[in-house]
């Protein structure tokens, strides 16, 4: 008998989690300052730092508890110097998000801000970096969650190099699912999570930081908490100034282990890429457009014009009643748009069923 799938996440984060990743949660118990939890900790952190080439070699992987945008914060917080100015590149909710980080440390900034259904402003970025001496960092949104677009970073990165300005990316829905050139994009540090690409559970996330950086920089954080150098200095033996969430780390360790032996981004950003672009396919055919371009989208995460009919709450109860869980639009585009992100354990079989559920329901309005 086949086993009866449970609810469905087609949220971006947390996802729907294997069974085996599940099953590691039956582990005894850990204590965050034993040592077993310290070797635990180093091996995630080893893990995490070879996902994309160059990372085991010129980055450090700091680990801590909390959701994704804790781990944006840190970083912020830490590597942008009191008397630094960022530039803040944004098309939706997170980039605007970094800039309300930056005004709440009392940093200086200057953002460059586009509506969100479009492109980054690249060519009002130049300008900026060509006009403004005082820009010490760049920072971006990789994939923008807010309506699915996978912002250019070979075009963004290109910039950073030519004006020698280190990025500070937000790769909290992108790390895992998809390609990040860490050299080319002269990436400096980014942040990400364990409960999205990588489909480990909510409750940790991490920053991976240049080596350099942290051996010969100083800290710029102005909490306590959030400061990465501190993390640094306790985690090169695996342990951490503040108590870590044990439980999460042992099934991230499980979740990495199995990304590995799936094939590691590349394996996972086909397997994200033949999901969505079948999802956006059969729904178009049924008279639901895609918010966006295609070939705007990232790999994990499409949005739609709500159909005619339809409210996001209608809609969202609809699928609830099935055991899918989607995502409404935010801000403005709450009574305009859904999204559908397929990241997590999902299965042919669970796209299948999606999928017909929908022509069910469209076909219940003609």
């Amino acid at each position: 008998m086949t086993k009866k799938r449970p609810v469905i996440l087609l949220n971006p984060g947390p996802v729907t989690i294997s069974d085996r990743v599940r099953e590691s949660l039956q582990r005894e118990d850990m204590c965050h300052r034993e040592p077993d939890f310290a070797a635990l900790m180093l091996d995630v952190k080893k893990r995490l730092a070879a996902i994309y080439e160059g990372g085991s070699e010129h980055f450090e992987t700091l680990v801590m508890t909390g959701s994704g945008t804790c781990a944006v914060e840190a970083m912020i917080s830490s590597l942008l110097p009191a008397d630094g100015k960022l530039l803040v590149i944004s098309n939706g909710v997170y980039g605007e998000r970094i800039a309300s980080m930056v005004k709440t440390h009392g940093k200086q900034m200057v953002l460059v801000k586009s509506p969100w259904p479009e492109p980054m402003n690249l060519a009002e970025a130049e300008r900026l970096l060509k006009e403004d001496p005082s820009i010490t960092h760049v920072s971006a949104i990789h994939n923008e969650t807010t309506t699915g677009r996978l912002n250019d970073l070979d075009a963004l990165g290109a910039l950073c190099v030519t004006y020698n300005k280190p990025m500070l990316l937000d790769a909290v829905s992108s790390f895992g699912g998809e390609r990040i050139e860490l050299e080319k994009w002269n990436v400096a540090a980014l942040a990400s999570t364990a409960n999205k690409c990588i489909h480990g559970i909510p409750g940790l996330n991490f920053v991976l930081v240049r080596k350099d950086l942290l051996e010969q920089g100083k800290s710029a954080a102005a909490t306590l908490y959030l400061d990465l150098f501190a993390y640094y200095q306790k985690q090169k033996e695996g342990f951490s100034p503040f108590t870590q969430a044990t439980h999460v780390a042992v099934a991230l360790q499980e979740a990495l282990k199995e990304f590995e032996e799936a094939g590691g981004w590349k394996a996972r950003n086909e397997r994200y890429r033949e999901l969505s672009v079948r999802i956006r396919a059969e729904l178009d055919a049924m008279g639901i457009r895609r918010f966006l371009k295609e070939d705007e989208y990232s790999s994990m995460l499409s949005s739609f014009h709500l159909p005619e009919g339809y409210s996001y709450e209608e809609l969202h109860d609809e699928l609830r009643k099935e055991n899918f869980i989607i995502y409404a639009g935010q801000g403005g585009l709450f009574h305009s748009i859904f999204r559908i992100a397929n990241m997590g354990d999902l299965l042919d079989a669970d796209i299948d069923r999606l999928l017909a559920v929908f022509r069910r329901l469209m076909d219940s309005r003609k």
